[in-house]
């Protein structure tokens, strides 16, 4: 039973601390744009190939027809 006397106390601590935790994220505007990283990654920003140490050696998707 005094088990309980600590276990009470901490499960209201976190539920307390994660009901504070969800408002400050909401207040926030977190949840806002919930979709733009979903498409980020469609869509490249930069070119991040490098460039090719032995040039008569081509990729294999590059190979011309």
């Amino acid at each position: 039973m005094e088990l309980f006397l600590v276990l009470i106390p901490v499960t209201l601590g976190l539920v307390v601390l994660s009901l504070w935790a969800f408002l400050w994220s909401a207040k926030n505007e977190q949840f806002e744009d919930l979709d733009k990283q979903a498409w980020s990654i469609l869509f490249e920003e930069n070119d991040t190939r490098q460039p090719l140490k032995n040039p008569d050696v081509v990729p294999e998707g590059d190979k011309a027809p």
